[in-house]
């Protein structure tokens, strides 16, 4: 599968601006998922997981902790996961997931960052089937087989294990992500995830060097402005 994926652009963010886009796509998100799978992290691997993706983002804890208290209030707004699909510049595919409360307003502002960069918002399904939808796991290892055998013991369906300088990766469909995330937990003391997430990644790149990396640019940019805009993938290999 090798390592053509993104991760999270938040972790780049290196403005006072974008770092509060960050808190807020980070707590929007922690709120969502507190709400729907409970606030105990415990007992919510997926909150488990989101709260050590925004600390290691640098998100402030009253951040996360405003969050979860207001999602065990039960009160507040009630956000949707809305997907979009389409052609970015120089005709890339591109994934945007959302979350929203107000499902025609966030239509109207991506779709307005396709046709300002000259691009197309398609129709459900248009790229999606040339990208994996799948959980993906980085942590140190080395003992590639070890792993396998006991990912596989455990019945966990694994895509593929790639181990490079230290580090081990770990690809699952992602119905199989919080199998695949309890069995690495109780099985490696102490693991500790620099990856943990769930991703779309395309099954053929195109290299930076085919596109117009400026306007594609903007493009990315325009989309992560959005207050609604979570995750933004793409078939881009960028260096």
């Amino acid at each position: 599968m090798g390592r053509a994926f993104q991760n999270r652009k938040e972790s780049m963010a290196k403005t006072s601006d974008a770092n509060a886009r960050v808190y807020s796509k980070f707590s929007r998100e922690i709120y969502v998922c507190a709400k729907s799978g409970g606030c105990d992290v415990e007992g919510n691997l997926a909150l488990r997981g989101l709260i050590e993706r925004a600390k290691k983002s640098q998100v402030p804890s009253h951040v996360i902790d405003k969050a979860v208290d207001k999602a065990k209030g039960g009160a507040g707004e009630d956000f949707a996961i809305a997907r979009y699909e389409g052609y970015g510049p120089s005709n890339c595919m591109v994934i945007v997931d959302c979350l929203t409360d107000n499902p025609n307003r966030t239509f109207g502002d991506v779709r307005n960052c396709f046709t300002k960069t000259d691009c197309k918002i398609g129709a459900q399904g248009s790229v999606a089937h040339m990208f994996d939808h799948s959980a993906i796991f980085v942590f140190d290892g080395t003992d590639e087989e070890a792993v396998l055998e006991t990912l596989m013991m455990a019945d966990v369906d694994v895509t593929d294990i790639e181990c490079e300088d230290g580090k081990m990766t770990v690809f699952a469909p992602n119905s199989e992500y919080f199998k695949a995330k309890q069995v690495l937990m109780d099985s490696i003391e102490g693991i500790d995830f620099d990856i943990d997430e769930i991703q779309f990644l395309a099954k053929n790149t195109i290299p930076e060097t085919d596109i117009d990396r400026e306007l594609f640019d903007k493009f990315i940019d325009m989309l992560d402005e959005l207050d609604d805009v979570q995750n933004i993938y793409h078939n881009v290999e960028l260096s």
